[in-house]
């Protein structure tokens, strides 16, 4: 029995979209994706406090956790595994965990997320404690998997935040910084892997980004802890360290080849 119609599972603005040509369907998921950022400006000063906590704690060795099922898992997985080639951060900062295991990345996997004790198993795995810092992310806000595991955190001393798309949900409440995007009625009506999985990407580049700033791991508006891992980056750290110390290509190629990083070859020849 549904005893609610939260925002994210309201019915479309938008009628026979069966019947619509490309370019109608086209400009209505463009005027809905437009009202994201809107929403996003409204919950800033609810994200600086969020950011604010996580940097306390990974600057005394903490580190921070995103739970999530299905789109939002996957989000937050993404997130996560791209912070170490960006930031040059271990992969043990900033982790990803999605109900179902990393099965669940790639292929849905069925009744994952209605577990409420299995994403604090997930957690132990990590040896959690209270310097970690753990954000549940769900678009409903109402994911048993994502409750349960915010719940567990708290009641052991982690800072906990949470990313929903309604208000007043069930994950707000278990969330020392809840974080409330109502984007409204998806396009297609309870496809939340469009805005709301939308707003969901745009807060967690937010936050991981200002953290990583914070922390240090980037110089003016370079990242120049970057992982130089294919040949795209290695050129782009050339650049910067052009740009840096007004040298030619040739030079900054062999800097960058002897101290193997950006931020090494700025340190030394600065």
């Amino acid at each position: 029995m549904i005893k609610n119609n939260p925002d994210t599972e309201k019915e479309s603005h938008y009628n026979n979209l069966d019947q619509m040509s490309v370019e109608e369907i086209l400009i209505g998921i463009n005027a809905e994706d437009k009202k994201v950022a809107q929403v996003i400006e409204k919950e800033i000063p609810k994200i600086e406090l969020l950011i604010n906590a996580i940097v306390k704690q990974l600057k005394i060795g903490g580190r921070l956790f995103y739970i999530g099922a299905g789109t939002s898992g996957r989000i937050g997985v993404l997130d996560a595994s791209e912070c170490p080639p960006t930031f040059g951060v271990s992969d043990n900062v900033i982790i990803g965990i999605i109900a179902g295991g990393d099965t669940a990345i790639r292929k849905a996997v069925e009744n994952a997320e209605d577990d409420t004790n299995q994403a604090w198993e997930d957690l132990k795995k990590y040896n959690i404690n209270s310097s970690d810092v753990v954000i549940g992310i769900a678009a409903s806000g109402n994911t048993p998997y994502v409750i349960g595991g915010l719940k567990k955190a708290q009641e052991n001393g982690s800072i906990t935040g949470s990313i929903s798309c309604n208000s007043n949900c069930l994950i707000s409440k278990e969330a020392d910084y809840p974080i409330e995007l109502v984007v409204g009625p998806e396009f297609l009506t309870g496809s939340t892997r469009m805005k709301a999985g939308t707003s969901q990407k745009l807060v967690l580049n937010m936050i991981s980004t200002a953290v990583m700033i914070q922390l240090g791991k980037v110089k003016g508006n370079k990242m120049v802890d970057m992982q130089l891992s294919n040949e795209k980056l290695v050129n782009r750290g050339i650049k910067m360290i052009m740009d840096e110390l007004d040298v030619d290509s040739q030079s900054a190629s062999l800097l960058l080849k002897e101290h193997k990083s950006v931020r090494a070859v700025l340190t030394k020849m600065k």
